[in-house]
């Protein structure tokens, strides 16, 4: 039985009490003796439905019945401030201030000992991972696009592309993808005619509509954001050849960064840059042969480089004469 179920099912019975049997299985998607099962679950963890008979009666909570408070144990505590910590350093929570507030939230609701222990917590615990400096989406358009993809429901977008320009589109998502601090969105894009992939924080309003898309198979969306962030539109196309095999390659470039395809000898790397001085630098930093096929001034690069290494190397130190 799914426990995302049954949280459904109290929370159409809080909102919306006399709902018949029926209407309850219509909301959630279910048949009626789910229902039934549904609620002998909330009364066994005591929470007590009164199930009103006839041809009209319907199910509700006991009158006078309020849920307790959120009840935690020790480690449900420190998980849940972990798991806020941490998200809040790597960008993953959604609108600005939401983790605080959380955080805040929680701690009202603890014994005075454990807010104490758990507080320690968030005093104390340091970071190592980089704080992400992003732009954080908003929950409303997570979630709308979360459910939309779920139910395979077309969604229209207000998008703001890196440019500036601004849009609407019409899209079928496919999936939501995490990465490096920003969200993502993949799917197929009606004004393209073509998977595409949008950043979160430049969406300005996500309305989930009534049209259903068919399934896109066996897609997988972090492997096409990881391509598409791969071969954004920089200002140099690179192509280097590795001395190397398929297996170091993947270990050592990151698939946001280059395409690999294996060839006789080697890897062939490809991908696009902005700056051909990085480039240089990360080829450099491989710790593998390579030969670089193009363009023609990443070689130029490549060799500016080597010059400055072996100048900041310094000369040889003088032998001396036994």
């Amino acid at each position: 039985m799914s426990t995302n179920r049954v949280l459904a099912f109290l929370e159409l019975l809080q909102a919306r009490p006399g709902l018949t049997g029926p209407e309850l299985a219509e909301r959630l998607e279910v048949d009626v003796r789910s229902v039934r099962r549904y609620v002998r679950r909330l009364e066994d963890l005591g929470i007590p439905v009164e199930a009103e008979r006839g041809r009209y009666g319907g199910y509700r909570l006991m009158p006078g019945y309020r849920l307790p408070p959120l009840m935690l144990t020790g480690d449900e505590a420190t998980a849940v401030v972990l798991g806020l910590l941490a998200g809040r350093r790597a960008g993953l929570t959604v609108g600005e201030g939401t983790a605080e507030s959380a955080l805040a939230k929680i701690q009202r609701v603890l014994p005075d000992a454990l807010r104490d222990r758990v507080g320690a917590i968030e005093d104390m615990v340091g970071l190592t991972t980089r704080s992400a400096a992003t732009s954080r989406p908003s929950g409303a358009t997570l979630l709308t696009l979360a459910d939309a993809a779920r139910r395979r429901l077309r969604v229209r977008l207000a998008y703001r592309s890196y440019r500036g320009q601004d849009s609407e589109r019409t899209v079928d998502p496919y999936g939501l993808v995490f990465h490096s601090g920003r969200w993502y969105l993949t799917g197929h894009d009606h004004r393209r005619n073509e998977v595409r992939t949008f950043r979160l924080d430049r969406i300005g309003r996500a309305e989930m509509t009534e049209e259903e898309f068919p399934a896109p198979g066996e897609f997988d969306a972090v492997a096409h954001v990881m391509e598409s962030l791969a071969s954004v539109p920089y200002r140099y196309e690179v192509e280097v050849v590795l001395a190397t095999t398929m297996e170091e390659a993947r270990r050592r470039i990151p698939p946001t960064v280059a395409t690999l395809a294996p060839v006789d000898g080697g890897v062939r790397m490809t991908g696009r840059a902005e700056r051909l001085d990085g480039m240089a630098q990360v080829l450099a930093g491989l710790g593998v042969p390579f030969t670089v096929a193009g363009p023609p001034e990443l070689r130029e690069e490549v060799r500016a480089l080597a010059r400055r290494l072996e100048e900041w190397a310094g000369p040889a130190p003088r032998r001396t004469a036994p």
